[in-house]
Parts: structure tokens; sequence; C-alpha cells
């Protein structure tokens, strides 16, 4: 048990300043509006406490990424995401023949996890089941028709937890359906679906858009697409990648002022080439370029990204003028409660995992804990 003192503890609805958290056995134990003088104390310095991060779109950091065939990746990538600021992830999988799909997801239910890195909460199926014309990155060869009983299969695992299709396909109601009864997110996401399609969608159960703008319909003056439905239907949660590259800054600036950040959730989307150098990498089999903060497949088509959490929240804070609370509740909150652990992450509250960043007035981690146990600290900690 330890207590941190002299933190901005960031709470739901407010913030105790000078306060103190108690950590005992990784759960929050105690928070208090003052200071604790007695046991192992650790002195915040004045820095800001804040729910760790919740990564739902995730391919791969490090060199390594989702799809490889070993549980090492899984490993790796936990271990090097509290560096940014994520304490927890989805393992997202890419387009690829079904028995490598398979293969990914046993490894993901298989998962155990390590002390202080972050938490995998399951697995994210993106693809196969999307629209051809919409692919992206996702190779092309081995997208296939929405097909439930393979689905089923997948869900027998007991870990995927999200799944990215194209609800206007030939059997897209009935995966959407399915997906329902088991409590999985459905995401729309690769698809070429018109705002039409998303509103019957969403009437039977569609709960998110995947990496909005991005592959799927934008906003027309005849009709609003994809991204126009976004904007409309309150029901719809969307996730966002703020890098400034797979979408503007200006428009970034135009969907928090439009969605806000009650349906915003953070993302990198981020491939094995986070954190690394540039040069050549690989996504689904295919050879990726990163220069600078981009990467592309040879055709100059966006694959993936190399941006940080905590990169993302910045970039809202000082784009769109978000304030600790509406990025905590884009990164955190949002994802925790979409994702069914708002009981155990998303927020600092007594009984909930240890979970937090200690960050500085500019949303700069000094140290990372993962259940109470240290992920990341910087060096002039």
């Amino acid at each position: 048990m330890y207590t941190i003192n002299h933190v901005n503890i960031y709470l739901e609805e407010h913030v105790i300043h000078d306060g103190s958290v108690t950590v005992k056995d990784g759960k929050i134990k105690q928070i208090l509006e003052r200071p604790v003088e007695d046991g192992e104390v650790i002195n915040g310095r004045g820095l800001h406490l804040v729910p760790g991060l919740i990564d739902t779109h995730i391919h791969g950091a490090v060199g390594y990424d989702v799809m490889d065939e070993s549980t090492d990746a899984l490993t790796e990538m936990a271990k090097a995401l509290p560096k940014e600021g994520t304490t927890s992830f989805l393992a997202t999988t890419v387009t690829s023949p079904l028995p490598d799909l398979d293969l990914a997801i046993e490894r993901i239910a298989n998962y155990q996890g390590v002390e202080g890195t972050a938490e995998i909460l399951g697995a994210h199926v993106e693809g196969p089941f999307i629209a051809k014309n919409k692919a992206g990155a996702q190779p092309v060869d081995s997208i296939v028709t929405p097909d439930v009983e393979v689905m089923k299969r997948w869900l027998s695992y007991g870990v995927v937890k999200a799944v990215t299709f194209a609800p206007e396909l030939e059997n897209g109601h009935e995966l959407l359906r399915l997906l329902n009864e088991h409590g999985v997110v459905t995401s729309a996401g690769h698809t070429d679906a018109k705002f039409d399609d998303i509103k019957e969608a969403v009437d039977i159960g569609l709960q998110q858009l995947t990496h909005l703008c991005n592959a799927m319909n934008g906003i027309h003056h005849r009709e609003v697409g994809a991204v126009g439905a976004a904007m409309l239907i309150e029901k719809l949660k969307s996730e966002l990648i703020a890098d400034g590259i797979h979408v503007s800054e200006p428009m970034l600036k135009l969907i928090y002022d439009t969605i806000g950040p009650e349906r915003i959730m953070l993302i990198t989307d981020a491939m094995r080439a986070k954190d690394l150098y540039d040069g050549t990498y690989t996504l689904g089999g295919q050879t990726v370029t990163v220069e600078g903060d981009q990467a592309t497949l040879a055709n100059g088509t966006l694959a993936g990204s190399v941006l940080k959490m905590d990169q993302g929240v910045r970039r809202m804070m000082t784009l769109c003028g978000a304030s600790f609370h509406d990025v905590i509740r884009m990164a955190s909150e949002n994802p925790a409660k979409q994702y069914g652990v708002w009981d155990r992450k998303g927020s600092i509250a007594v009984g909930k995992d240890a979970d937090f960043l200690l960050v500085d007035d500019d949303f700069q981690i000094q140290a990372t804990y993962c259940k109470g146990v240290i992920g990341y600290e910087t060096d002039t900690n």
C-alpha cells in the first residue's frame, strides 16, 4: 500500500487540489482532499493525476503487430504503451485469411498479462467483412462477405469486444444482430454506406463509426454520408485519429465543435512502426513506408498511423481548446463506458483499478501506473 501526495486529482465531475490517492492491491483504496503523512508516501510534486488512456483501436507498436505469430508481440506492445499513457487497449486485427484471424483471436484469448504493462481488454476485429472499394490499407484479396457462422466461431473465444464491418453488405444486418446479442460493440468502417444506410443500421443497433472520415463516405451537400451521420445521429460514437494526417486539423476542429467530447473516442490505429525510426515495415503482409509521422502503402494510401495516444490528446487540447476533463472523456471515460469496463476503468474512483497518469500542465507524461505498478516513468522523476 502506498499514497501519492500533493496531486491535483481529476475526478469525474471536479478536481481535488493538493490531494492524495492511496493504492492497495492494484486498486484505488482512498481519495482525500489533503495529503497523507503516514505510511509509504510518494510526492506528486503538484502534478495532475488523471485516468489512464484506453486505446480501442491499435494494430501494433515498437516493431510488433497483433497478427504476428507469437504472443511475444502482444507482450511487447503492452510493455511499450504506458510510455504514451495507455494503460489498456484492444488488440486490433487486420483483414487477413480466415485461418490467420482464427489464430490471432486465439492468441489474444490465451494472452496472460504482465504486471506493470497495459492490459489487453480483448480483440477488435477490423475486417474482413468490409467494402472492397473502401478497403484503404486493408488487404483487398482477403475481404469476404459477412459470414455469421465464421463470426460465431470467433465469438466462441470469448474475447471479441468490437467488430468493424460494412453494415450495408449482404448479411450485414444479420451480422449486426448477432453481435448485438453477444454484447459486442458494432462499428461501421471501411464502408460505402450512405446516410440512410447508417441510420437504418443504428435503428438495428449499430453503435459507432471506425476512424471517422477515413474509409467511408464524407459530407456532400446532396448526401451527407457516414460522416454526416456521425454528426447528426446522437446514438453514434466515433473513433477519431487525432494526428492531423488522417483527419486535417480544420476537420478535427469541426468534428469536435459539432459532435463534442461526449461522443468522440480518441484512438491511434497505430501499426508496428510506432515509436521506431523511418523506414520500411509491413501491415497485413503489405509493404508500408514510414516517413516522419506518416505511414503509407506504395500507392500512397495511408496505412495506419504512428500516433501516440498522448500526442492525440495534446493536439485536441491545443487545436480545439479541449480541457483536461474533455480529453479524459474522449480518451478514458467514453471508451470505458462503451466497452463495458466503466466499473473498473476510465476514471479516478475508489474501488477502480489504479490505472492513472501523472502529467504536467501540458499533458506531458511524467509517470504511468498500471493497476498500481509503475509502467513508465520519465528520467527526470
